[in-house]
């Protein structure tokens, strides 16, 4: 005779109707990084109907890919979690210096408007 070892679940051909298969933890997991969840929710502190403290929180668990599809990606532009990323204020690369350049230009000919309307001579 030969021994059939029995792992404690059904097979799909053999379960009862109506009856729920049981997911792993890992296929669980899965479905939910698949599709994302998002769980949202409020928390208000109120003494004598005065309102003391709100804590809003909003939380989405999903995949990496997932979350770009949905277009969020903010992890690649914090210089705390990117390499890729530049701290702020830092300026690299010809492109960011011709910017800065004329954001300079920019800000001496506001001045000088602003100094022109007040019926003042520009740097004084």
């Amino acid at each position: 005779m030969s021994e059939i070892s029995w792992t404690g679940s059904r097979s799909p051909a053999r379960s009862m109707p109506g009856e729920r298969e049981s997911a792993s933890l890992a296929d669980l997991l899965e479905r939910i990084l698949d599709k994302g969840i998002v769980i949202v929710g409020d928390v208000r502190v109120n003494l004598l109907d005065i309102e003391l403290l709100t804590i809003k929180l909003r939380l989405l668990v999903a995949s990496v890919d997932r979350a770009k599809e949905m277009g969020i990606d903010w992890w690649e532009h914090d210089p705390s979690l990117s390499s890729k990323a530049r701290p702020a204020g830092e300026v690299s690369g010809g492109g960011d210096r011709e910017l800065a350049e004329e954001n300079r230009r920019l800000r001496e000919r506001l001045a000088a408007l602003e100094a022109a309307a007040e019926g003042k001579e520009p740097g004084s």
